[in-house]
């Protein structure tokens, strides 16, 4: 019996995911780009910005990101790193409380204002309750990260290679790749250039191989799936999480559902 890690949800075996900072206005036809071909995002969002001119207002939040994750940005967008911890459990904790309360749903994610960080940041955003943050540092890759509080993006929407590195992702043949693009809406208008999203959007979508997530949908599947305990003979495994992954066997993908035991033979 082969057994591989090879699948994400539905058995696909390619995720794409897009995120995009700041909370800007223009979020709104960005969204409006992305509902149109069923891709998903995350928007990390500075709550002590939102409503301000140019930005979308707080009531407004549960409306407009319906359907993709609302993140944590902090709270007005300073350099984390150079801060007091006490100004830092201000900036983490106040952003999250107010989207949570915004959204209705626990907020575990965020982008690094300015894309900055260090070691010792990324200890104490653990302990304020931070799973992942996106960084700005493009790869030009694929590869999921073994950190998620390094997750570096696959590049920027801007990236003149960006269809070239697209095609790539559709004939990679790597195990599990992501394709992660990240930017602000407010740069679309600035560079006068809303059809880059528009082709790349639609030259991605309906994928039947594509798994398109958010990145707290990427992190809790990867989570689940390092999770997955099997028995010694590897005829058998458990989830213990409360997400269903799902693990090729001899080229099949099967379902290991959450918080049950799976039977290969």
């Amino acid at each position: 019996m082969k057994i591989r890690f090879n699948c994400y949800k539905d058995g696909k075996h390619k995720a794409l995911t897009v995120s995009y900072d700041d909370g800007q206005l223009h979020d709104l036809r960005l969204l409006e780009i992305l509902n149109k071909h069923g891709i998903k995002g995350t928007f990390h969002l500075n709550s002590g910005i939102l409503g301000k001119d140019g930005f979308v207002a707080r009531e407004q939040v549960a409306a407009v990101y319906a359907g993709h994750e609302v993140s944590v940005h902090s709270l007005t967008h300073p350099f984390l790193e150079r801060i007091s911890d006490e100004e830092l459990v201000h900036e983490i904790v106040e952003d999250r409380k107010n989207l949570e309360s915004l959204c209705g749903y626990p907020v575990r994610g965020m982008s690094y204002p300015y894309g900055t960080y260090t070691e010792a940041l990324i200890t104490k955003l653990r302990g304020l309750g931070m799973q992942y943050a996106r960084t700005i540092q493009a790869t030009g890759g694929f590869q999921p990260p073994e950190d998620f509080m390094k997750w570096h993006p696959t590049c920027h929407h801007c990236d003149p290679k960006l269809m070239i590195r697209l095609e790539r992702f559709k004939a990679s043949k790597h195990q599990m790749p992501v394709f992660y693009l990240w930017g602000h809406s407010y740069e679309f208008p600035r560079d006068n250039n809303w059809e880059v999203i528009e082709q790349f959007c639609e030259a991605a979508a309906k994928d039947p191989d594509v798994w398109y997530a958010t990145n707290i949908e990427i992190f809790d599947y990867w989570t689940a799936l390092r999770a997955l305990r099997f028995s010694a003979d590897r005829t058998m495994v458990y989830n213990p999480t409360a997400t269903d992954v799902w693990v090729e066997v001899d080229g099949k993908p099967v379902l290991c559902a959450a918080g049950k035991l799976t039977k290969f033979c």
